[in-house]
């Protein structure tokens, strides 16, 4: 090789190699591209996902149901790519580079074979877990949606149950009311048919409340059998000369007008009687009491002076009223009518 003169001190000018100056660079050199992390993120995921669904087999992975897979759960383990995903990609940018092994870079050691199945392997782990775990998520919400309805549906039929019984209630409450006022005019109209029949027949019962101008009913809660007049074998005279108040043995006697007591005692087929004498002079006999709670003096009227009874000659309890004017009788019925009582 030619040897070319040394320039001389300030023979130094501007120098441009040329093709024919540079020396040609001898042995054999390499550009190592650069690995690591996920600089080629797509190629090497694509490759990678290939390779370990591949090795896992790509039949039981179409078996389960399809789900959206996130990037950390292909890098695996969560922290940087040290884990099974991590193994994946590396192997996945080997092949890339054609420095490793597996599907670019030809013949496949055991080993590589070995490490990609278990990283397919690993990844289809994951792939069921998070498919099953979508799986129950959907599960829980179905079973939350199921009991949901069902709360409502109990709800709905409560509310319809309780407005039911809101109506039937009313439909009662209605009814009772109805049946009430028609009762109460049944009642009204029963009284009125009463006091008519009481009218026309001279018959009939009483309370013993009413009173009028001082005057008062002789007994109470009673009801007319014999009146003034009937004829009959039952009575010495061969006629009734009283007016008869059927009434429960106890049931209190009144004074039908202020007077004064003149006798009280048994009297024969009278029984226990008491007469008293009013201040006009009329007498009225009480008769066949069970007792007698005023024997002489002077009372008012509705004073209570004795208690009906079923003494002497009767067939049951009851007052026998006379009304004696001048020592001969006279219609009880008739008498008191005339006295503004309604008997």
């Amino acid at each position: 090789m030619d040897v070319q003169e040394t320039p001389t001190a300030g023979a130094w000018g501007e120098w441009n190699p040329t093709e024919d100056s540079a020396r040609p660079l001898r042995g054999k050199h390499r550009v190592l591209k650069p690995r690591g992390g996920l600089a080629r993120s797509s190629t090497v995921l694509g490759v990678g996902v290939i390779a370990a669904v591949g090795a896992g087999g790509i039949a039981t992975a179409q078996d389960r149901p399809q789900v959206s897979i996130s990037m950390p759960d292909l890098l695996g383990g969560g922290s940087g790519h040290s884990g099974s995903g991590g193994d994946a990609v590396r192997t996945a940018a080997a092949a890339d580079t054609g420095t490793g092994t597996g599907v670019a870079g030809g013949t496949e050691t055991p080993a590589a074979a070995q490490q990609g199945g278990d990283a397919g392997e690993a990844l289809l782990s994951r792939i069921l877990l998070q498919a099953e775990s979508q799986q129950d998520a959907d599960q829980a919400q179905a079973r939350a949606d199921a009991e949901r309805t069902a709360r409502e549906a109990a709800a709905q039929e409560a509310k319809a149950q309780k407005e039911a019984a809101d109506k039937e209630a009313e439909t009662a409450r209605a009814a009772a009311e109805q049946a009430a006022a028609a009762e109460k005019e049944a009642a009204e109209k029963a009284a009125a048919e009463q006091t008519a029949t009481k009218a026309a027949t001279g018959s009939g019962s009483g309370s013993g409340s009413q009173s009028a101008g001082g005057w008062s009913l002789p007994t109470s809660s009673y009801t007319l059998t014999s009146h003034y007049g009937v004829a009959g074998s039952m009575w010495s005279s061969g006629y009734h000369t009283g007016l008869d108040f059927a009434a429960p043995t106890g049931t209190p006697v009144k004074a039908v007008g202020s007077g004064t007591v003149i006798s009280a005692g048994w009297s024969g087929a009278y029984g226990y009687r008491i007469v008293l004498k009013l201040d006009d002079g009329t007498e009225i006999w009480y008769c066949h009491l069970s007792s007698m709670s005023v024997t002489s003096g002077s009372v008012g009227a509705g004073e209570t002076i004795g208690r009906v009874g079923a003494t002497g000659n009767v067939t049951g309890a009851h007052l026998h009223l006379e009304v004696r004017k001048g020592g001969s009788t006279v219609d009880p019925l008739a008498w008191l009518g005339s006295k503004g009582l309604d008997v």
